[in-house]
């Protein structure tokens, strides 16, 4: 039975969508869109979301919903999170729509599994209409994992633990803060934060791993090659080394989502399984737009931003 509802802000509010999510993951091994440590990578920029005093419901365990309204520069993204049978997801949706009229959003988008009848029905009564924007979600036993690719000639893999004293290989695309953002998050780990250097020392690309000790899952994202190195392997070096890590520390199940057909190759090709297809739905009232300037995000994994 729900006990209350808080109205949280900032970290206070990430840590209890990590024990929400966390919660929900363990309920069921692949339903929702959502893992702990993808809420954890959003918070790597400042956003004006971030001051928000939001929803959080709560029983006698702690965390079991959340409305959540994600500033991603370009749009705003709604998420209404629940455990399962904790809470009727109609009631956090209601909140979520509250939370959103409140702010007077130019538009909002939902990102919904094709599978997920229940929030689908809800996104048809509230106005949304689905969009062209599709991604996936694929999952792989950790003892499914290929093995490690050593990476050419004059390469080599670095992590955020041995290399703390060079610029973070993310800060281009993130802002100067990503480094002391992703530090702040509970599930974050300097030896899962890869790069790899080319001959001259330089990053040729970089990929995120997130180990979840709650779950036991292990989540890939970001990753990205720069342009100038791609088609050389790079992607499945990193992949690979980060895949041995995830298992190492204790992962029994690893996910990755994808946007792009290259991506869904690279991710199947190394014996992730496709589970679901999730679309982005949008509404977009009479109300006039945000002033927030564009944010540049990654577009790596399930949404074109995250």
């Amino acid at each position: 039975m729900v006990t209350r509802v808080e109205l949280l802000r900032g970290l206070e509010r990430l840590d209890a969508t990590t024990a929400l999510l966390q919660r929900a993951r363990l309920a069921h091994e692949t339903a929702g869109v959502w893992e702990a440590a993808d809420l954890q990578w959003w918070w790597r920029r400042p956003r004006a979301s971030d001051a928000l005093a939001l929803p959080v419901w709560f029983d006698g365990r702690g965390p079991v919903a959340a409305a959540v309204l994600t500033d991603w520069g370009t749009n705003w993204q709604g998420d209404a999170l629940h455990v399962p049978g904790a809470v009727l997801l109609e009631d956090v949706w209601s909140a979520l729509l509250e939370a959103a009229e409140t702010l007077a959003l130019a538009s909002l988008q939902v990102l919904a599994r094709e599978d997920d009848h229940e929030q689908l029905v809800l996104l048809g009564e509230s106005g949304f209409s689905p969009t062209v924007d599709r991604s996936g979600i694929t999952w792989m036993d950790a003892a499914a994992r290929p093995a490690i690719e050593a990476p050419p000639d004059g390469f080599r893999v670095v992590d955020r633990a041995s290399r703390g004293d060079r610029p973070h290989p993310m800060r281009a695309r993130n802002g100067d803060e990503v480094e002391a953002r992703l530090r702040q998050c509970s599930l974050y780990q300097p030896e899962l934060d890869l790069a790899i250097d080319d001959p001259d020392g330089d990053p040729a690309g970089y990929a995120l791993f997130w180990f979840d000790p709650t779950t036991a899952v292990g989540l890939l994202e970001p990753m990205r090659v720069h342009e100038r190195y791609q088609r050389r392997g790079l992607a499945r070096v990193l992949l690979t080394e980060g895949l041995a890590r995830l298992a190492a520390m204790g992962a029994r199940r690893n996910k990755v989502g994808f946007v792009t057909d290259a991506a869904r190759n690279l991710y199947v090709g190394a014996g992730f399984t496709v589970t679901a297809s999730v679309r982005a739905f949008e509404r977009t009232p009479a109300a006039p737009p945000p002033s927030a300037a564009p944010i540049d995000e990654e577009v790596t994994g399930t949404r074109a931003g995250g």
